[in-house]
């Protein structure tokens, strides 16, 4: 699969990724799989893992500050 910002090959990866899900509230999912561009570091969540993490994301407590979960875990 082809970088939609710069068309470099895309691989995979793992990494920790931060999602905002209220003004004041932050969620960092450790271990998350991702394509990520070998050029820009431009990435991809892929429609699977994406479904995971918005189940992950509607059972957290939303008055949290900051959360970290490991998606392997969940």
């Amino acid at each position: 699969m082809r970088c939609q910002n710069c068309g470099c090959e895309l691989e995979k990866k793992i990494t920790d990724l931060p999602f905002k899900i209220t003004h004041d509230s932050i969620i960092i999912i450790k271990k998350l799989p991702v394509l990520q561009c070998q050029n820009c570091n431009e990435y991809l969540i892929e429609d699977p893992v994406m479904k995971k993490v918005e189940n992950i994301l509607c059972k957290v407590d939303k008055t949290a500050e900051l959360e970290i979960l490991s998606y392997a875990a969940v």
